[in-house]
């Protein structure tokens, strides 16, 4: 196939994205982006988790990585260096929760070090390998202070999640943003913050453009992210309807097959490819 050229910057989602199916990096993508490092490219790595949580994930790849949390309301250095911080009010956050929830949905207010649930869930919990941010059960009936740096949804009926999408932003348009990370995820963020803003920042203070990024992603959250770079690239597991809203993006092999590193090493690095 025939290299991309003019490409600098590898900007890349987490979940069903970099992440295989056990939310791990395989060996042979960690090898795939040390070799990026070698080659001076710029690694970011865009994703809805908490900061804490990616942290510990994009640590095991061993090389200097920008990280782009929380949909973009955090933004950290290769060093750890906290460069951009954005949280919701807590009125807004109040107010965004007044409204009648399924008792099937579990609700969740990322904070700083926490994150504040109504039901611990262990389908959550797994996507962490050790729990590095902690989940701390409250009733939000009770909760004085709902500061948080985003408002995160989770049920496996994904229907009863677009009800109280539509319910929410009823109230609180103004203020707020939505997205489908996953069919079973939703999420609300302040209409400022978007991975693709976030990323822009980044590359402004690399002295980058996104015309010389490349960036792969499998989820709602993704959709500026990919539809600004100069080369987006679906992942082959993601939801029919995003291959459907970005028709003109290439869809790629899915992230049980290391589609990432797959992609990277023919397409990029202008390697054969070998499984690891």
């Amino acid at each position: 196939m025939t290299k991309l050229k003019n490409i600098k910057v590898v900007v890349t989602d987490l979940d069903g994205t970099l992440l295989n199916t056990q939310h791990r990096i395989s060996d042979y993508t960690k090898s795939i982006f040390q070799e990026l490092h070698n080659q001076n490219y710029l690694i970011v790595v865009a994703t809805g988790r908490h900061h804490l949580d990616a942290m510990a994930i994009i640590d095991k790849l061993e090389i200097p990585v920008y990280l782009v949390s929380s949909n973009g309301a955090r933004i950290h250095s290769p060093e750890k260096e906290e460069l951009f911080a954005f949280n919701l009010d807590s009125d807004i956050v109040k107010a965004a929760l007044n409204v009648e929830i399924d008792p099937e949905i579990t609700v969740v207010l990322f904070k700083e070090n926490v994150w504040q649930t109504n039901k611990i869930s262990e389908k959550l919990n797994a996507f962490q390998e050790k729990l590095n941010y902690r989940p701390e059960l409250v009733d939000y009936k009770a909760l004085e202070d709902f500061g948080a740096i985003k408002i995160f949804f989770s049920c496996d009926n994904h229907e009863k999640l677009v009800k109280l999408k539509d319910d929410i932003l009823a109230n609180s348009s103004e203020h707020l943003h939505h997205a489908f990370s996953l069919p079973t995820c939703l999420e609300f963020m302040d209409k400022s913050i978007d991975k693709a803003v976030a990323i822009e920042t980044v590359l402004e203070k690399a002295g980058f453009t996104l015309a010389e990024a490349v960036s792969f992603g499998d989820g709602f959250n993704d959709v500026q992210m990919l539809s600004v770079s100069g080369k987006g690239l679906i992942m082959g597991n993601a939801p029919a309807l995003l291959k459907e809203t970005l028709p003109n993006l290439e869809v790629i092999k899915t992230n049980a097959e290391d589609g990432v590193a797959r992609f990277i090493a023919t397409r990029i690095l202008d390697k054969e490819f070998a499984a690891s």
